[in-house]
């Protein structure tokens, strides 16, 4: 038995942010970061918000919140009584506040509150899924929280918000598109729902993200983008992702890489091991080789035989990581072989424990992680 379910409301298209005017007469706690208010940015969220609504700004959150700012964000918000937290952001904010939802209810018996979660970049998908990721700083390891009662009720994708997002951060953030996509593409709880999401994220993917790292203002560009991201959260919310992001979660505790960018560098190695093309002669037959194959026909690429196919959907990858000028192995990210030599075991450990590794089509050893991780060296 496999249960689908889409429990957030998605406001989308021009003026997204037009819904906040129809709040009234609630408290509302705002998590954000500090370039969010220094940009001014929160400003149009703020000033949507009805004269009888009352709001708290917590901008405290810092790329990869640790446990301490999540504990600091509760002790907030009951003091404040919010009756709606929302989360204004990339992922690191809406993870925060994620985290601070939870735990204030659970915990701290807070009364339960109305989530909100305005995205600021297009990329983790997290307003529409039952994911996320806190960090414990002393201990350097990422803890994923998987609930949904973290579910946010309502998303409102407002492109404008995403529009001034450096070129960089474009990139970083939509290969992390690309890579949901692909993960709950090839999960093995897959379905025809999330299947349908992730075939269409991938085409907008490779037909959008270009444009958009190239020229900002594309704003047709940036709302393909944005609603990209969104369909592959509702993806892997349903399907979980792979070794992908069990790797990146594990590795970028300890090598303190963007995320994206990250999982961007693993992207063709996860391909080739997950297909198995490289152990297998002939054409591969597993069913993530074939589910690859296919990808690669919808993105019109040679599809001659399966092996031919997935080759070529990793050539596909590795040209649009080229075009988006983003690092093809961790040297170029600034990591050093004894750097990964030293870590490269514990690294492995935790990948295999990570909640997203349960999922991928293959069932890797630790051996086998540390292979993909000199891989990509």
């Amino acid at each position: 038995m496999k249960e689908i379910s889409i429990k957030t409301t998605v406001y989308t298209g021009e003026d997204a942010l037009g819904h906040l005017a129809t709040i009234a007469n609630k408290k509302v706690f705002i998590v954000t970061d500090p370039f969010i208010v220094s940009s001014g940015m929160i400003e149009q969220v703020t000033s949507r918000l009805q004269q009888s609504v009352e709001h708290l700004v917590f901008s405290e959150i810092t790329p990869d919140p640790p446990i301490e700012t999540v504990v600091k964000g509760i002790d907030t918000m009951a003091e404040f009584a919010a009756d709606i937290i929302l989360a204004v952001g990339g992922g690191s904010a809406i993870d925060a506040a994620k985290a601070m939802k939870y735990f204030g209810e659970t915990l701290r018996n807070l009364k339960g509150t109305q989530f909100i979660v305005i995205p600021t970049t297009s990329g983790t998908g997290s307003e529409v899924t039952n994911f996320s990721i806190i960090t414990s700083a002393d201990k350097g390891v990422k803890y994923p929280l998987v609930t949904n009662a973290i579910l946010p009720d309502i998303a409102i994708l407002e492109t404008n918000l995403v529009k001034s997002v450096p070129p960089h951060i474009t990139a970083d953030t939509g290969m992390d598109v690309l890579t949901h996509a692909l993960e709950a593409y090839v999960s093995t709880n897959a379905n025809d729902v999330s299947d349908a999401l992730a075939e269409k994220v991938v085409q907008l993917v490779f037909e959008y993200l270009p444009r958009a790292y190239k020229n900002g203002a594309d704003m047709e560009a940036r709302e393909k983008m944005h609603m990209a991201s969104c369909m592959a959260g509702m993806a892997f919310n349903m399907a979980s992702l792979g070794i992908n992001h069990g790797i990146a979660h594990a590795a970028g505790a300890k090598l303190h890489i963007a995320h994206g960018r990250l999982n961007t560098v693993l992207m063709p190695a996860i391909i080739r091991y997950n297909s198995h093309i490289d152990e297998v002669q002939g054409v591969p037959a597993n069913l993530a080789a074939e589910r690859y194959a296919h990808l690669a026909k919808l993105l019109g690429l040679s599809i001659t035989n399966r092996r031919v196919a997935v080759k070529n959907l990793m050539r596909a990858i590795e040209k649009l990581r080229q075009t988006l000028e983003m690092p093809a192995t961790l040297k170029q990210c600034g990591v050093t072989v004894e750097t990964i030599t030293a870590l490269e075991v514990e690294i492995a450990t935790a990948a295999l424990v990570d909640g997203c590794t349960a999922t991928n089509p293959r069932v890797p050893t630790n051996d086998e992680v540390v292979s993909i991780l000199r891989h990509v060296l």
